[in-house]
């Protein structure tokens, strides 16, 4: 905890495990080593410093960052992100399973991210999906082509087997909208059943009066 207070890093705009440019947002940074050691490395009963401790946490904008900090550099003591030891040991326990969304949207941001297994495997199924190349899939994450282009193979695999088991959802067809047929009035019947043709009106009647042809 000592350095988080006195060092100042250069922000870089990535989140990697040796990223520690978030300290210079945290409540504690800024404070006398001393006092932050005893704040954040209480005894495990002194229930009292634990509790002021998680109340600067409370007030922490990089709260997140700070655990995610302690959990990839495996730093099972003290306070870290608002949590104690023994509230961390789980996440240490299931790191490598640990699935953060918000984390897979920063690595397609283009941040460097340290992916845990979970992740990365999200990683490849998306990069496939959105239809990325072996050798840029190879650069995201730092591995030979050849892997990269088997990685994405495995999950075109998947999203076969997938269809082929739950079937392919059919797309809806619009329906095509069609005019109603102009409705023609019914020819009109003499009285012995026979149509009567209704009279046709003459060019001559509705002529405009003028010189006799």
């Amino acid at each position: 905890m000592r350095h988080i207070t006195t060092y100042d890093a250069p922000a870089t705009g990535l989140r990697s495990i040796g990223d520690t440019s978030w300290h210079t947002r945290g409540v504690c940074h800024g404070m006398d080593p001393e006092d932050a050691d005893a704040t954040f490395f209480p005894l495990p009963r002194d229930h009292e410093a634990i509790a002021e401790a998680k109340e600067m946490c409370g007030q922490c904008p990089v709260r997140r960052d700070c655990l995610n900090y302690a959990l990839e550099n495996v730093l099972r003591e003290g306070v870290w992100g608002g949590l104690t030891e023994a509230e961390r040991r789980p996440w240490h326990d299931g790191l490598p399973q640990r699935l953060d969304y918000s984390r897979v949207i920063a690595f397609f941001n283009g941040r460097d991210v340290h992916l845990t297994e979970s992740e990365r495997q999200v990683v490849i199924d998306h990069a496939y999906v959105r239809g990325w190349r072996p050798d840029r899939l190879a650069g995201a994450l730092q591995i030979s082509h050849k892997h990269a282009r088997d990685l994405l193979r495995q999950a075109a695999n998947k999203v076969f087997d997938r269809d082929r088991t739950l079937g392919v959802p059919r797309r809806k067809t619009k329906r095509k909208h069609t005019t109603p047929a102009t409705s023609r009035p019914a020819p009109t019947t003499s009285a012995a059943g026979q149509p009567m043709s209704r009279p046709v009106a003459s060019a001559s009647t509705h002529a405009p009066f003028g010189k006799a042809a």
